[in-house]
C-alpha cells in the first residue's frame, strides 16, 4: 500500500518538513537558551554584587563582616577571583559580569569588586563575589545559582516537548497535504501503463489543473502518447495498404506461374519464390489485423498433445514430438496451430537439428540445438522485418512477431530463452494464470 511505503513521495516530503521544523526549532531554541542563560547570569551577578556592597559598607562601619560573608586572605580565594582582583584593582568600576569574568563596582579607593560563576565540579552553580577591604583581606560572597540553572533546564525540556508536539502535527499534515499530488502522479502512472499495454487512446488529462510541474509532465505524456498513436496508426495503415495492394498482382503471378511447365527448373524457382512472397503478404495482413486489435479468440476444449502432434506432422519437418501429462485446454486451436508452425519453422530455419517439441500440461516448448536466440531478441522481444540469419542482418523475422501477436490474442504467455547447453527455447504457456497476466 502506497500510504505505508516509507519510500513514497509523501513520506519524503514529510521528512523534509520535519527536518525543516527541527532546524528552525534548534535555532530558536539555541537563541532562547542563550538569552535566558545570559539573563540568569546577570541576575545572579547583580544579586551577588548587592550583597557584596552591603557587606563592604557594614565592614567599613563596624569593622566586622556580616555572618553570611567570609573574610579570606588572597591565598584562600579561588584562583580566578584572586587573579582578576590583582588585575583590576584601582580601575574604574563597571557592571554586568559573565561566566568566568570579573565585574567591578564601587569607588576606586575602596578596592575592586570581582564576580566569578563556577559551573565546574565539584562546586557547581555558584556565583562568587569578592572585594578587597584591607591588605590581604577580602570579603567573599558565594551565591547559589541552582534556581536559575533549574529554570534553564526546564526551559530546554519545554522547548524539546514543544518541538515533538509540533512534529506530531506537522508530519501527518505534510503527508496529507501531498495526497492531491500523489493522486495525480498515480493517475499518470496508471495511464502510462495503459498506453504501454496498447490502449493508445488513454490520456492523463490536464483540463482544469493548475499549471504546475505535475500538469506540465502530464501534458507532455499526453502529447507523446498522441504522437505515438499517430505514428503507429500510420504504420499499421501503410502495412495493411501494402499487403492489400500486393495481393492482386500476386494472385495474377501465381496464376501465371501455374501455366509454366512442371519439369522446368526455372519455373520451379519462380513458383518457390512466389510461395515465399505469398507467405510474406499473408503475414503482413495478419500483423495488420493483430495491430488493429481486430482479432478475437474462439475458445474450444482441445486435447493439446494431439493437436500439437498433428500440427508438427503437417509441417513435414523432421521434428521430435513428446507429451507429458498433456491437458485438455480451452483455447483457439487455429491460433495455437499458427504459433506452433511459426516456432517450428523458425527453429529449423535459424537453429540446428534436432528440433524438439514437448507438451507438458498446458505448456508447449520448442527447442533447437543451434546458436540460440540473439541477445537483441531476448532483451526486446520479436521485431518485424528482422531475422536471425546473417544474410538478413541482426534480429528476427515476421514469424516470431506473428506468434507473439497470436499468443496475446489467446491471453497466453510466449517467452524466448536460450538453453544452458546451447540452443533456442520458445515456450507457449496456456495455463489460466498466464491468461490472467
Amino acid at each position: 500500500m502506497d500510504f505505508l511505503n516509507p519510500r513514497a513521495l509523501r513520506w519524503k516530503i514529510a521528512a523534509l518538513a520535519a527536518a525543516a521544523c527541527c532546524a528552525v526549532a534548534a535555532v530558536v531554541g539555541f537563541l532562547v537558551h542563550d538569552a535566558t542563560r545570559e539573563r540568569g547570569l546577570r541576575v545572579g551577578t547583580d544579586r551577588t554584587l548587592t550583597r557584596l556592597i552591603a557587606a563592604e559598607r557594614e565592614y567599613d562601619r563596624t569593622g566586622r563582616a556580616p555572618a553570611d560573608i567570609d573574610v579570606r586572605s588572597r591565598d584562600e580565594l579561588p584562583e580566578p577571583l584572586a587573579r582578576d582582583l590583582a588585575t583590576f584593582v584601582g580601575t574604574e568600576p563597571e557592571t554586568g559580569a559573565v561566566t568566568g569574568a570579573v565585574t567591578e563596582s564601587g569607588p576606586p579607593d575602596t578596592g575592586a569588586y570581582a564576580t566569578w560563576y563556577d559551573a565546574d565540579p565539584p562546586n557547581w552553580f555558584w556565583m562568587w563575589g569578592a572585594v578587597a577591604v584591607a591588605d590581604d583581606r577580602f570579603l567573599v560572597v558565594r551565591d547559589d545559582m541552582s534556581t536559575e540553572v533549574r529554570s534553564l533546564q526546564l526551559l530546554d525540556r519545554s522547548i524539546v516537548k514543544s518541538v515533538l508536539a509540533a512534529l506530531l502535527f506537522v508530519v501527518p499534515l505534510a503527508a496529507l497535504a501531498t495526497e492531491p499530488i500523489n493522486r495525480r502522479l498515480r493517475h499518470g502512472a496508471r495511464t502510462a501503463r495503459r498506453i504501454a499495454d496498447g490502449d493508445l487512446d488513454a490520456r492523463i488529462g490536464t483540463a482544469g489543473r493548475a499549471r504546475d510541474e505535475v500538469t506540465e509532465m502530464a501534458s507532455a505524456v499526453d502529447d507523446m502518447a498522441g504522437a505515438l498513436q499517430r505514428k503507429l496508426e500510420n504504420e499499421r495503415r501503410f502495412t495493411a495498404d501494402v499487403a492489400h495492394e500486393l495481393r492482386t498482382p500476386l494472385m495474377g503471378l501465381v496464376t501465371a506461374a501455374g501455366l509454366l511447365p512442371e519439369d522446368d527448373e526455372a519455373a520451379g524457382l519462380v513458383r518457390d519464390r512466389l510461395r515465399a512472397l505469398n507467405a510474406l503478404v499473408e503475414d503482413l495482413l495478419e500483423i495488420s489485423r493483430l495491430d488493429a486489435g481486430a482479432e478475437r479468440a474462439r475458445l474450444d476444449p482441445v486435447p493439446l498433445g494431439e493437436l500439437v502432434a498433428d500440427v508438427v506432422r503437417r509441417t513435414g519437418t523432421d521434428t521430435r514430438v513428446g507429451a507429458v501429462d498433456a491437458e485438455v485446454v480451452e483455447t483457439d486451436p487455429r491460433r495455437v496451430e499458427r504459433i506452433v508452425v511459426n516456432l517450428v519453422t523458425n527453429a529449423h530455419r535459424h537453429g540446428a537439428a534436432p528440433v524438439e517439441v514437448t507438451v507438458t500440461g498446458a505448456r508447449i516448448t520448442v527447442r533447437d540445438h543451434g546458436p540460440g536466440f540473439p541477445a537483441d531478441l531476448l532483451e526486446r522481444g520479436p521485431q518485424r522485418f528482422r531475422t536471425g540469419a546473417s544474410e538478413r542482418g541482426r534480429g528476427h523475422g515476421l514469424g516470431l512477431t506473428v506468434a507473439q501477436g497470436q499468443s496475446e490474442v489467446l491471453g497466453a504467455r510466449l517467452t524466448f530463452t536460450n538453453a544452458p547447453g546451447g540452443g533456442a527455447v520458445a515456450t507457449l504457456d496456456l495455463t489460466p494464470h498466464a491468461s490472467a497476466a
